[in-house]
């Protein structure tokens, strides 16, 4: 079963529960498994001939995979493409401009392999060696399952979840805030769907939810930015105290 089919198993049973439990949320924690597909790349135009074709499972992964992988320093890049190209290729102006290249700016896959396969080609354009030159060690092309599991923890209002979210688990915050955004057809992350439930009443947190990018961010970094906009808006008599 691939991780797409994991996920879509784990949305229905969500939405079961939620029907049973009148809109409460219900916390999910995650964790991702690697796979290897068999392909790899040598060079750029490996790499584009490959990235026209594969699953889109695997840009997922190298693009978010890293996010849950633990490491005891910061990235260097944020997606596995440029730093191939960086260390692989030894291509520093691509890795650049590959470093550049944020999924939350694309709807779905496609279109984000779309900006992908552009970007190398106009690569490729500029520079004919680019063809040829062999890579220092391959790309190797994986992708993800994702394992979902219910943390049976429940909330009913979303002042209630702003007093847990500083203790959520990273893999929550990957589930909840990230890759809802793949399963959910709005494409939209778990909280602000959850919040649609309650009518306008928390429009102004939605609002300052989207503004929010992902992508940039580590996910400790990331959950502390959820707590202090849900504290802002849910918990402001708190905010002031501090």
């Amino acid at each position: 079963m691939d991780s797409t089919a994991i996920s879509e198993e784990s949305w229905e049973d969500s939405q079961d529960s939620q029907e049973q439990e009148m809109d409460a949320f219900a916390l999910k924690d995650c964790a991702l498994i690697a796979i290897a597909t068999g392909k790899r790349a040598y060079t750029l135009k490996e790499l584009r001939d490959t990235l026209q074709t594969i699953d889109a499972d695997s840009i997922y992964h190298h693009f978010w995979g890293g996010l849950l992988e633990p490491r005891f320093e910061e990235r260097e890049y944020n997606n596995d493409f440029a730093a191939w190209v960086r260390h692989g290729l030894h291509d520093y102006p691509l890795a650049e401009q590959l470093a550049m290249v944020d999924p939350i700016l694309h709807f779905d896959l496609e279109d984000l392999r779309q900006e992908l396969l552009e970007t190398i080609e106009e690569r490729l354009d500029e520079d004919e060696s680019s063809y040829w030159r062999v890579a220092t060690r391959s790309f190797e092309f994986m992708r993800s399952q994702i394992v979902v599991f219910d943390t049976y923890k429940r909330w009913q209002e979303p002042e209630a979840l702003a007093e847990w979210l500083p203790s959520l688990s990273a893999s929550s915050i990957f589930y909840h805030f990230i890759d809802a955004r793949r399963r959910l057809p709005e494409g939209v992350d778990d909280f602000r769907y959850w919040f649609s439930h309650f009518g306008d009443r928390y429009q102004d947190l939605c609002q300052e939810l989207s503004r929010l990018d992902p992508y940039f961010e580590t996910l400790t970094g990331l959950r502390s930015k959820l707590a202090q906009t849900f504290q802002a808006y849910l918990q402001p008599e708190k905010n002031n105290r501090e």
